[in-house]
């Protein structure tokens, strides 16, 4: 069975690789966790100091031994794995496994959607196809954005963090 290709541009080119190490890509969203292609998926994962790391998900019974990512040849830390089947709504984590021998199962940090608490997968997730009807706020943004401007601050929560004796969420 032939595999399908994801767009050229849901892959890490040179110019992502420099920017990467650069520290200035501001896309890496496009490029990390799961870039969900036609009857496949591409996996990438920042674990520069991991023994190995594989893909665990709905898709392979959650073994880690079955879809292994292998770390790219350019000395970036990036492991990367093509996985067939994958769809959208199926839930994953990176298996990763650390120099000292220690198995961590870690969501996806560039995850486009997650289990709600207390569960912790990531979902792959297609890109939402929301019709924005933003355009003239985008337009006059700069305007209205100033430093001179009131900031806006994203409330915070802090007792939804609290547990109780038994380490459950209250």
């Amino acid at each position: 069975m032939a595999k399908t290709k994801l767009p050229l541009a849901q892959t890490l080119g040179e110019q992502d690789v420099h920017l990467f190490r650069e520290g200035t890509h501001g896309r890496l969203y496009q490029k990390f966790g799961c870039q969900l292609g036609d009857g496949m998926a591409v996996f990438s994962v920042w674990a520069p100091n991991a023994e190995s790391v594989s893909v665990i998900g709905d898709f392979n019974q959650w073994r880690p031994d079955a879809n292994v990512a292998r770390p790219r040849s350019d000395g970036t830390g990036i492991w990367q794995v093509e996985i067939p089947g994958v769809e959208h709504g199926h839930k994953y984590k990176f298996a990763i496994r650390s120099r000292s021998g220690e198995l961590l199962e870690k969501a996806d940090p560039f995850a486009r959607y997650a289990e709600l608490a207390p569960n912790t997968g990531s979902i792959v997730w297609r890109d939402s196809e929301y019709d924005w009807q933003d355009a003239d706020w985008m337009a006059n943004r700069p305007e209205h954005n100033g430093l001179a401007s009131p900031m806006s601050v994203y409330e915070v929560h802090l007792g939804s963090w609290k547990r109780d004796a038994n380490g459950e969420m209250l």
